[in-house]
């Protein structure tokens, strides 16, 4: 393939792989955002994402030799995020910050996510609680989720990652991948139905 046949991401690569430093300066700016967005919602604290950020960065300048441009740059880049996040965590002895997920409710997609797991009928009542409550609702489910299906659900869902890079991203195939979305969404399902949103079933619902 010639370099104008890959895409954005991996054409920025190549041009790294090269010494081109404005293609490092680009692949920051592009992707800094997200990736502390990710951070964020895992610890909750806003230097330590600022951190994750540099540390990632600077890890895929020093990796970016070993990458091959196969089209799955997404994935290859969380993976390297999410590997650096949880050595972090260990540093500092904890578990709990790998454990914490929330969700910031100031965009109404992100509010859109969630809510389209409820029952149709109960969606335009859900939308009158206040946002506050909703964030507090929504981040107990997601703190109950097991780390795996928390992770794959937030990078599906947040960061728009398809399932595929979902498992580059996680280290695992895609079915696994495919199930552990699967079962994050039934358990926030069951959450949200336990806590009075909806009295029907919605096993059948995405």
């Amino acid at each position: 393939m010639t370099e104008s046949e890959y895409n954005e991401d991996d054409q920025r690569m190549i041009r790294l792989q090269k010494g081109d430093q404005n293609a490092f300066d680009e692949i920051v700016a592009e992707w800094q955002s997200p990736l502390y967005g990710f951070f964020f919602r895992n610890t909750r604290d806003a230097q330590r994402s600022e951190d994750l950020v540099q540390e990632t960065m600077l890890r895929l300048f020093r990796k970016a030799w070993d990458y091959i441009p196969t089209g799955r740059f997404r994935g290859w880049l969380f993976r390297v995020a999410r590997n650096l996040l949880i050595d972090n965590v260990r540093r500092q002895n904890t578990d709990a910050l790998v454990r914490r997920v929330t969700v910031a409710t100031s965009s109404d997609g992100e509010l859109t996510d969630l809510l389209s797991l409820l029952p149709g009928g109960v969606k335009s009542a859900e939308l009158r609680v206040a946002e506050d409550e909703l964030a507090d609702i929504v981040q107990t489910m997601l703190d109950e989720l097991p780390e795996e299906q928390r992770q794959t659900f937030i990078m599906h869902h947040y960061h728009s990652l398809t399932l595929s890079e979902v498992a580059d991203a996680m280290n695992t195939t895609l079915p696994t991948a495919k199930s552990r979305l699967r079962l994050a969404k039934e358990k926030l399902r069951y959450q949200l139905s336990c806590r009075g949103f909806g009295e029907e079933s919605v096993s059948q619902k995405a």
